[in-house]
């Protein structure tokens, strides 16, 4: 299960900001989860409510918004969901296309007292 490492680097940037800004008590995270990133959902919660305990980020909240998987064609510039894991554009078909989202997984936001 990667998301158990995933979640500590998650956690390690989190006290890093803490420390910077001098963070009592962690409220809230929000990540943003890219639909192609192989990262579950309910394994990276699980993981976070785990090593977070008894600690200062203890009943802290992982809010998670999936980001869905899109593509730009590098032939006519199209850009469009990918649907089914389908990377051919819907306007001309070409396969050649940038996934331009739903890889990520970034920190949006980290709720703090």
């Amino acid at each position: 299960m990667h998301e158990m490492s995933i979640t500590q680097s998650l956690i390690a940037i989190v006290e890093e900001e803490m420390v910077k800004n001098n963070a009592e008590r962690l409220r809230s995270v929000k990540v943003n989860i890219g639909e192609m990133s192989g990262i579950v959902p309910g394994a990276l919660k699980t993981c976070f409510d785990i090593l977070i305990e008894n600690t200062k980020m203890e009943g802290a909240i992982l809010n998670m918004k999936m980001v869905p998987l899109k593509g730009r064609c590098r032939k006519c510039s199209n850009e469009f969901d990918i649907n089914e894991y389908r990377f051919l554009c819907p306007e001309c078909e070409s396969a050649d296309i940038d996934v331009v989202s739903g890889r990520e997984m970034n920190i949006v936001e980290i709720e703090v007292d």
